[in-house]
């Protein structure tokens, strides 16, 4: 179509080119504003037909069944016999359940031949103790 029949050629020299007085069709200012704008204000009926989940959050997750809170590593089995230990059957004894600790990790060395009764341990502190001479056993 020919530049000189286009509607537009009206609209030369006024200001709105048929969209009203003040500022309409410009950028987003007829929209109520860009995007997610106005939602808890002058779009909050629009948010509450298409999407009534928009604002707020979900309730609080369990916290993680098998949450570890004190933990002992092997290194740390001669200096827990000296304060803690027992002598059962010239075997020597850590309690590590009754001490209070979840768990048995496998960080460092021990020389001695250890029984430890623990609720969870790892399988290199497994390994660790069982190469010293020593045994893991699991407690309740």
């Amino acid at each position: 179509m020919a530049t000189r029949l286009r509607k537009t050629r009206k609209f030369r020299g006024g200001r709105h080119h048929g969209w009203g007085q003040i500022g309409q069709h410009r950028a987003s200012g007829h929209k109520g504003g860009l995007g997610q704008s106005g939602m808890h204000k002058h779009h909050f009926i629009r948010m509450l037909l298409t999407d009534p989940r928009h604002f707020g959050h979900d309730s609080t997750h369990p916290p993680h069944p098998n949450l570890v809170r004190k933990w002992a590593s092997v290194r740390d089995l001669d200096d827990i016999y000296a304060k803690h230990g027992k002598q059962e059957g010239g075997k020597k004894v850590i309690d590590l359940s009754e001490l209070g600790y979840d768990k048995l990790l496998g960080g460092g060395q021990t020389k001695n031949a250890y029984v430890i009764k623990v609720g969870r341990f790892s399988a290199t502190a497994e390994d660790k103790v069982k190469k010293s001479g020593g045994e893991v056993l699991a407690a309740e």
